[in-house]
């Protein structure tokens, strides 16, 4: 039965962290496509950058807190 919970818990982390890092690949590409299109916004565009990778992030740690109650409760 041990074996079945660390399978469920590695599943979990593992396609839980998928969304997120392609999220935050896709926010980092664009958000330097916009950059290089107009230099002058690029604190503007940086600041919203930076708050959608940080909301992209709080899912994998989502995922990874229900990672870890699969793996310990």
């Amino acid at each position: 039965m041990e074996t079945f919970t660390q399978i469920a818990a590695a599943i979990t982390i593992g396609l839980g962290a998928i969304g997120p890092a392609l999220s935050i690949g896709m926010i980092g590409s664009k958000g330097s496509e916009a950059i290089g299109r107009n230099p002058e916004a690029s604190s503007k565009v940086q600041t919203g950058m930076i708050l959608a990778i940080a909301f992209a992030e709080a899912i994998a740690i989502y995922a990874l807190v229900v990672a870890l109650i699969i793996l310990f409760v």
